[in-house]
């Protein structure tokens, strides 16, 4: 790079940032118009200059950022190894495809094998499953941590049994010292979905730190984001060369993009029944995709990560905020706990609305979105009734009944960062007056006779 090329790069840097104050500047909330969203980005002028930067390499796949952004991500979290890919749901798809690859003899997956997990979660943690033609083996979760019953997965197993894949749901941990006691004595790989809880903890540990393989994502409802991305983590070497396999067309050479003969015997290979010598970068062991993000998606999130651990502190005192605020109402509502052992980096806020309530959860959402606040469902709710699954051979664990409440009475709303003091008041009021008029208390009456799970809920108090 010549001293004029310098020079000009730093001008349109700087010009970045100007640009960017002048184009995004800070928007004044006003109640009842500006919307109150569930998730959002939270970009600054030092982001927009990060990815204005990769475009100046003129390099744009994966390179020296994604290197950069790939070490940050394995030290936050605390493990040897990160692969940055193109989504969250690529991520998953490559940790469970990993574990097929012939490389891991006799403990490789095989068509068939069972793979316990939960029902009430995203379906990007199940598809993988039911793509690698391996059975999904349900289970329910407990509320109000939404994570899985732990004490079913005896229950779950069975001789066919060979892995575990389920997700932190919203943020919150599931009993990790119960989940991987129990992958260990059984042998079990063990996948943490950790797409909504980047920056939990568990007995002071990150999540993503105690599975085989780990999963992020960074779309932009997430803890940090990449615009899309994800990456699949893991502490074992071994399982990041066969993860990259499959993320890069399934070829077995493991040269980073623009280099060769890394492992210096580039036409020295004999694998398959190929040629003696046949050059590595053309030789796959995988029936692999290509997954890989591009150095401009990298940029963003080597910018982004310098600010998770002031985005997970915003997100936790929005969530107590949320809270303290709502205490009032459990009469009517049932608030979120966190699981004993953990410190969550919250997702969202989930609620729960009581059988007794005098107002149900379709009532009560529609009353905030009509306010202009943004609320979610838990994810698919009892995922075996979408119909995408319909015909998918699974098996399942009990009666699902916490998972079918869930699907009925629970909805979320928003922690994320970008939510101001002035906006959680005005959720927090919102809440209350959708709670209090009577046109919910008639509405609700015409659907009196539908109780979902009410014996299970009446046992743990929810009612």
């Amino acid at each position: 790079m010549t001293k004029g090329s310098e020079r000009l790069r730093q001008q349109i840097l700087d010009l970045t940032a100007q640009y960017f104050a002048e184009a995004f500047p800070a928007m004044e909330f006003e109640a009842g118009l500006t919307p109150v969203p569930v998730s959002g980005k939270l970009i600054d002028a030092a982001d927009v200059s990060a990815v204005v930067e990769s475009a100046l390499d003129a390099w744009f796949t994966t390179g020296r950022f994604a290197e950069v952004f790939e070490r940050k991500l394995a030290q936050f979290v605390g493990v040897r190894c990160a692969s940055l890919v193109n989504s969250g749901s690529s991520a998953n798809l490559l940790a469970l495809t990993a574990l097929t690859s012939p490389k891991l003899g006799e403990r490789r997956l095989r068509p068939g094998d069972e793979v316990i997990t939960v029902a009430a979660g995203f379906p990007t943690t199940i598809n993988p499953i039911i793509q690698n033609r391996l059975v999904p083996v349900f289970v329910d979760v407990v509320l109000p941590t939404y994570e899985i019953d732990v004490s079913q997965l005896e229950l779950a197993r069975s001789e066919k049994t060979r892995a575990i894949m389920i997700a932190h749901t919203l943020g919150n941990v599931f009993d990790l010292d119960e989940v991987t006691a129990f992958a260990k004595k059984h042998d079990l790989w063990l996948i943490e979905d950790c797409c909504d809880a980047l920056g939990s903890t568990w007995k002071g540990r990150h999540v993503g730190s105690f599975g085989d393989i780990a999963t992020v994502s960074f779309y932009p409802a997430h803890h940090i984001t990449l615009g899309e991305g994800g990456a699949v983590l893991t502490d074992k070497p071994a399982l990041q060369l066969i993860i990259e396999s499959f993320r890069d067309w399934g070829r077995d050479c493991w040269c980073e993009p623009g280099k060769d003969n890394t492992c210096g015997k580039r036409f020295e290979w004999q694998l398959g029944s190929l040629p003696c010598g046949y050059d590595h970068k053309y030789t796959y062991s995988h029936i692999g995709y290509n997954l890989k993000a591009t150095d401009m998606q990298a940029a963003l999130g080597a910018s982004q990560i310098e600010k998770l651990p002031s985005f997970i502190e915003r997100r936790k005192a929005n969530f107590r905020h949320l809270f303290k605020a709502l205490q009032s109402m459990e009469d009517a509502l049932v608030l979120p706990e966190a699981t004993p052992g953990s410190d969550p980096a919250w997702f969202g806020f989930p609620i729960a609305v009581r059988e007794k309530a005098p107002f149900n959860r379709q009532d009560l959402v529609r009353a905030l979105e009509a306010k202009k606040v943004g609320t979610r469902l838990l994810f698919g709710g009892n995922l075996l009734r979408q119909p995408a699954y319909e015909g998918c051979e699974f098996r399942v664990t009990g009666d699902l009944k916490n998972t079918e409440f869930a699907m009925n009475n629970v909805f979320w709303i928003g922690v994320y960062p970008g939510l101001t003091e002035e906006m959680l008041v005005y959720v927090e009021n919102a809440i209350r007056t959708a709670a209090a008029r009577d046109d919910l208390v008639s509405i609700s009456s015409l659907s009196q006779g539908t109780k979902t799970g009410m014996d299970t809920q009446n046992e743990r108090g929810l009612d």
